[in-house]
């Protein structure tokens, strides 16, 4: 029996409930599979990915209904979702290309766009017009499918930068995935992402981790470590992350996040050379702009 679609002129051709796979079940993808089963919005979800072991801890914890190939996933699903880092996409997009239905339609959760952009045209060559990029600006530190959170997406932003090949239809059928998974969707430029998340996702991970690295590699770590607090804990957090993840993210973003470093490093100037002359003034008034915006931000997000 053919399966119910949606009333929507936009989606009408698109089923009501998808059969959705998800190539890299861990946090992000695992999230995706969480939130659309919470909201009874998915058929079946398909596991596709390179450790078998992951793979059944997903479908012990019900994230996916059975494991498949990437050429199964192409031939049986009405959405793909590529959670996987951003220097894998090229290989895979070219992967699935032969396999891949007329319909189905195919996004990714990668933190850079342009980069994507470009694989998708190249790896998907006549069929780049069934893949919609996105972004959803969530995470955790914590990777795997354990750390798979059905809330993940709640109230949060999803970026989207279509392809000028995109039809209105797969856009909104993109649109409400990502929507019944509780997130807000906006569409934007992919150089426009990239030049941004540079500065308020990128950067803070490079310095986060980059200062992790300096304490880790200081003769007295042990010591530092020990002795580190919750400002610590707060600054380091996100350098916990997967580094295949964001290796990947800052070689795909090199331009931006280096732009944003420069910026960054004349800052740390200006600021180190108050604390040299010993400036209270200047360095108040850096200290207090940082304030005001960090409270204001908090206030407005909700992310306090």
């Amino acid at each position: 029996m053919a399966a119910k679609t949606t009333a929507d002129s936009g989606t009408r051709n698109f089923p009501e409930k998808p059969v959705v796979a998800i190539v890299g079940v861990g946090l992000i993808g695992g999230s995706f599979a969480a939130a659309l089963k919470a909201a009874g919005r998915v058929q079946r979800v398909l596991g596709v990915g390179r450790n078998r072991k992951s793979l059944l801890r997903a479908q012990t914890l019900g994230l996916i209904d059975e494991i498949a190939t990437l050429e199964q996933a192409a031939e049986q699903a009405d959405v793909i979702l590529l959670a996987t880092p951003v220097g894998t996409m090229l290989a895979l997009l070219k992967q699935l290309a032969p396999h891949l239905r007329p319909g189905t339609l195919v996004t990714d959760a990668g933190s850079t766009k342009q980069n994507v952009v470009d694989a998708a045209r190249e790896g998907l060559a006549g069929k780049a017009a069934q893949f919609i990029p996105a972004h959803p600006i969530a995470g955790a530190e914590n990777t795997g499918p354990d750390a798979a959170d059905p809330g993940l997406y709640r109230g949060r932003t999803v970026i989207l930068t279509p392809l000028d090949e995109n039809s209105p239809s797969s856009r909104s059928a993109i649109t409400r995935v990502w929507e019944q998974c509780g997130a807000r969707v906006i569409s934007m430029a992919a150089d426009a992402h990239d030049t941004i998340l540079a500065s308020v996702s990128h950067l803070p991970h490079f310095l986060s981790s980059v200062f992790m690295w300096q304490v880790a590699s200081a003769a007295d770590s042990d010591m530092r470590l020990t002795l580190a607090g919750s400002g610590f804990r707060d600054f380091t957090r996100i350098a916990a992350g997967s580094p295949e993840m964001w290796r990947d993210i800052f070689l795909a973003n090199r331009s931006a996040v280096l732009a944003e470093l420069d910026d960054v490093r004349a800052c740390l100037d200006k600021a180190r050379q108050a604390l040299q002359d010993e400036d209270g003034q200047a360095l108040y008034d850096i200290l207090d702009k940082a304030a005001l915006a960090r409270r204001f931000w908090g206030g407005r997000s909700g992310l306090t």
